[in-house]
């Protein structure tokens, strides 16, 4: 009998008292579920804000990064081709140097042009150069 009474109380309905109490109670719940509602709201609106300015901010320090690592690339490359060309700088003061000496031009024209002085006779002899590269192939 029991379980008969329990199936009863189950099924039977309260009427909710409807006195100006609960309906101001009613009203508040209303009233902190809105607020709640336009709280996640604001939330949400400002989480995609602050979201995007840091995609921004990211995207645009990595932008800088790349930017940076590329001109200290170039900044290298640049300082080495300075120092090639200080390098044939040199060397060509010193030419300078020694193309403005005649007798340094006298054997520089007997050499290459095999012009003599009076009274010399030239003889062309193997370069060293032509010697070093038979050697090796003697020795296999």
């Amino acid at each position: 009998m029991s379980s008969k009474r329990d199936n009863k109380t189950e099924k039977r309905e309260v009427t909710s008292i409807r006195n100006d109490y609960v309906r101001s109670v009613e009203m508040e719940e209303k009233r902190k579920t809105g607020h709640r509602v336009r709280l996640f709201r604001r939330l949400t609106v400002f989480g995609l804000v602050v979201l995007m300015a840091t995609i921004w901010i990211g995207s645009t320090i990595y932008a800088q990064t790349q930017t940076i690592s590329e001109k200290a690339q170039l900044r290298e490359d640049a300082i080495v081709e300075l120092e090639k060309v200080e390098k044939q700088q040199v060397q060509l003061k010193e030419q300078i140097l020694l193309l403005n000496d005649e007798e340094y031009l006298a054997k520089l024209a007997r050499k290459e042009y095999f012009l003599s002085e009076e009274g010399e006779i030239i003889f062309t002899t193997p370069n060293n150069e032509q010697k070093d590269k038979e050697k090796p192939s003697k020795k296999e």
